[in-house]
């Protein structure tokens, strides 16, 4: 399975991202923002960091590069488009997906593992979890905070767009289990197609055992599944 990485001067995940792939076996590029062209691919990660110093707003001017005018027409085609935190902020910037992300509720920047619990298995990212599967996955942002008007949320519950909630270690979804005060406490959404995920929480981190956990494993194989 072929994927890219977009690359963004100030991205810090890129690399980590690139090796989580390789490691499931995807033959994996690195594309430059500044190119006009996207090698054949089957899945493009726009990863986290913090694109251009996130300056304006995160993802703001990321969203305007080159090789975006590419994802998004890949994207419009079938192809699959993960980003996983800055990476989520560029795709709402591009508007391939929906809502905003906020300063997080406590106004301070956050890195820490939280848990998840997967509310949606029944699509091409998530089909190797279980339903309402608990993992644990790291976070680091300062503009987390999902949120969207009720007319869409009413969307992504009833359509089952909400890919992940953040919930505490026996499952519950509650504020006190809410790290940066996202709506629901949704921590990651998909398209109306579905080949598109955005998610706060970096599963590229958790593939090992030795330095965290292996619970971003299922991700990346639930893509090649």
């Amino acid at each position: 399975m072929n994927s890219s990485v977009i690359v963004f001067p100030g991205s810090n995940c890129d690399r980590d991202i690139a090796r989580a792939l390789e490691k499931s076996n995807f033959r994996n590029k690195m594309v430059w923002h500044k190119d006009n062209e996207l090698p054949k691919s089957d899945l493009v990660v726009i990863p986290g960091g913090f694109s251009y110093g996130d300056y304006l707003r995160s993802g703001a001017i990321a969203a305007k590069s080159n090789i975006l005018h590419e994802v998004i027409k890949a994207a419009k085609k079938g192809c699959l488009i993960l980003g996983i935190c800055n990476g989520f902020q560029i795709l709402i910037e591009a508007g391939l997906l929906q809502g905003a992300l906020l300063r997080n509720q406590n106004l301070k920047f956050l890195s820490k593992d939280v848990c998840l619990k997967v509310v949606n298995n029944k699509n091409k990212f998530c089909n190797k979890y279980k339903k309402n599967e608990l993992i644990k996955l790291n976070i680091a942002h300062n503009e987390g905070n999902f949120f969207t008007d009720e007319r869409h949320l009413k969307i992504l519950e009833d359509k089952d767009l909400i890919a992940f909630k953040y919930c505490n270690t026996n499952g519950d979804i509650d504020k006190d289990s809410n790290p940066n005060g996202s709506i629901n406490n949704i921590a990651g959404i998909l398209n109306d197609e579905k080949n598109i995920l955005g998610m706060m929480p970096h599963p590229e981190r958790m593939v090992d055992s030795i330095i965290s956990n292996q619970d971003g494993i299922k991700l990346f194989n639930s893509l090649l599944n």
